[in-house]
């Protein structure tokens, strides 16, 4: 199975910070996130597309900051539906997105243990 994680991205985190920062983020990360997407579904629930574009927002620019481009590529393509307010055209991408976010949760695990 292919990395969740680009390698580069997360070994310049490293070089910039150090391991124990890293980690500390990733810790952080992976606590938000999960409250993050069920907080998505609930704003979706609503109809409140504002709510849903600020948490993608949030999730995207973290998981580009680990090199989990994917996720970041998805949390994009759901910000741009909450910006323009088409949360009808949802649908299945945020199971999708859930699917990828616990896929690089367990390789973050991974890279800091």
């Amino acid at each position: 199975m292919p990395s969740k994680i680009d390698p580069n991205t997360f070994d310049s985190l490293r070089q910039m910070t150090d391991a124990a920062f890293v980690s500390q983020l990733v810790d952080t990360f992976l606590e938000d996130a999960p409250r993050q997407i069920k907080e998505m579904r609930a704003a979706l629930k609503e109809g409140d597309a504002e709510t849903f574009r600020r948490l993608a927002h949030s999730i995207k620019s973290n998981a580009a900051t680990f090199g989990a481009l994917e996720l970041s590529d998805q949390a994009r393509e759901l910000e741009m539906l909450g910006k323009e307010n088409k949360l009808d055209q949802v649908a299945g991408s945020l199971d999708a997105f859930e699917a990828t976010f616990k896929s690089v949760a367990r390789e973050l695990r991974d890279l800091t243990e």
